[in-house]
């Protein structure tokens, strides 16, 4: 960038106060080292970072569009949908057969209930005919 200046320090044999301003210029001149600080290590096994190469990921992330992964994941969606519903009508179809057994169970019962009742309320009218007529039981037996 300052090449006049540095014309001038190349002639000049003697270092003065300009040459440091120069030089320093000049140093900042200069693109910054592989570290974000601007300094580097001076060990020479110790390698400059670089991006994650993340070598883990499934290979469709790697290699397929956006557009194929986010159909094939709505295609799941839309199975995953369709197996729930015909799950839910399945359970719907057990509950509404056991809800017809226990209907049917129920009126059972309540038929022998008043079948019972019948009898006793049977036995009962003919006891008080009985006695009506001045029959006891210990005159009938």
């Amino acid at each position: 960038m300052p090449q006049p200046a540095e014309s001038f320090i190349a002639l000049s044999g003697e270092p003065s106060a300009q040459q440091t301003v120069v030089s320093a210029a000049d140093a900042s001149a200069r693109s910054l080292a592989q570290t974000s600080a601007g300094r580097v290590s001076g060990k020479a096994w110790k390698v400059p970072k670089s991006a994650t190469v993340r070598s883990h990921l499934p290979a469709g992330v790697k290699t397929k569009k956006w557009e194929e992964r986010m159909e094939k994941t709505q295609k799941e969606h839309a199975i995953k949908k369709l197996q729930a519903e015909l799950k839910q009508e399945k359970a719907d179809e057990i509950n509404r057969r056991k809800e017809v057994t226990l209907e049917r169970k129920k009126a059972a019962e309540e038929r022998q209930r008043l079948e019972e009742a019948k009898a006793k309320m049977g036995a009962r009218k003919a006891a008080r005919l009985r006695r009506k007529m001045g029959r006891t039981k210990k005159i009938n037996h």
